[in-house]
């Protein structure tokens, strides 16, 4: 039931059911078809004609700061996580990560929402520079969220070919303890969309491309990994996504522990309260 009706901006053209379950700054077009099963957090917005289907026993939940696009269909049991943007027409049938852009049928992925803190999150980065042959150290670049870097391996190329190169641990920012290899992810599907406490990772995407998410719980940006002498430092307490893997992807991390179920924050709310909490 909603507890703040005077905070609410419903149509008269919308019905809301009797027992929704409603938070606060919710703003509600005309010809929404709602049901009861639904959950919906502070400061969303819900344009015209978006349809809630009920075929679930699970709740459809509606994170804060939601916007879901006109003539949408959502679909049942599904989350929607905070600061998601569902684009118009399109039908959601899994659920959204937070600040997630997705539009079509079926809706997938296609960007993150930007914020306005750092000139890097308002775009895709991509790295233009290329290191001359003979070059005796990587080139680092500060990414404007958290610790985050890229850097640009050494890189020798001859007529037998070609290698990228790194130094350990002169010319990678830690020494690794593990590595694994990521590879045969459909293009539809995230990885990642964890942090980790204590634990460092370095990214290489050694074939094909991914696209990185990195958030600091202010700012945060995306890195597209294309060459083989691209990485990016991903130090703990950042919150990291991969997606938009093209078909030949194979993606290389470092990680400097061994594997440690406790060292992963999972959950993208308990993230940010981490945050929160170490912030001066």
């Amino acid at each position: 039931m909603n507890e703040s009706p005077r905070l609410l901006n419903c149509s008269p053209l919308t019905k809301l059911p009797e027992n929704i379950s409603l938070g606060r700054n919710i703003t509600i077009a005309a010809e929404v078809l709602l049901h009861n099963n639904i959950i919906i957090e502070d400061a969303v917005n819900i344009e015209t004609r978006v349809i809630f289907l009920q075929n679930s026993d699970l709740p459809t939940i509606i994170r804060e700061h939601v916007c879901i696009g006109p003539a949408s269909i959502i679909g049942a049991g599904l989350e929607i996580g905070r600061g998601a943007h569902v684009e118009a027409g399109s039908v959601l049938t899994s659920s959204v990560p937070p600040n997630a852009i997705v539009q079509g049928n079926p809706a997938s992925i296609v960007g993150y929402v930007p914020t306005t803190h750092t000139q890097l999150s308002t775009q895709t980065t991509t790295f233009s520079e290329t290191l001359l042959d003979g070059a005796t150290a990587p080139l680092v670049r500060d990414l404007g969220v958290g610790d985050c870097k890229i850097h640009l391996m050494r890189r020798v190329a001859d007529a037998r070919g070609a290698l990228t190169v790194g130094e350990v641990p002169a010319e990678l920012p830690f020494e690794p303890k593990r590595y694994f290899l990521v590879f045969d992810v459909p293009s539809s599907e995230l990885r990642g969309e964890h942090a980790h406490k204590e634990c460092h990772q370095f990214l290489i995407c050694a074939h094909g491309s991914c696209r990185v998410l990195l958030d600091d719980g202010t700012s945060r940006c995306e890195v597209v990994l294309d060459r083989p002498e691209l990485g990016i430092h991903m130090p703990p307490r950042v919150w990291g996504t991969q997606y938009r893997y093209s078909k030949d992807a194979v993606l290389l991390v470092f990680a400097s522990h061994g594997y440690d179920p406790d060292d992963y924050i999972r959950n993208y709310d308990e993230f940010i309260f981490s945050v929160q909490r170490l912030s001066p």
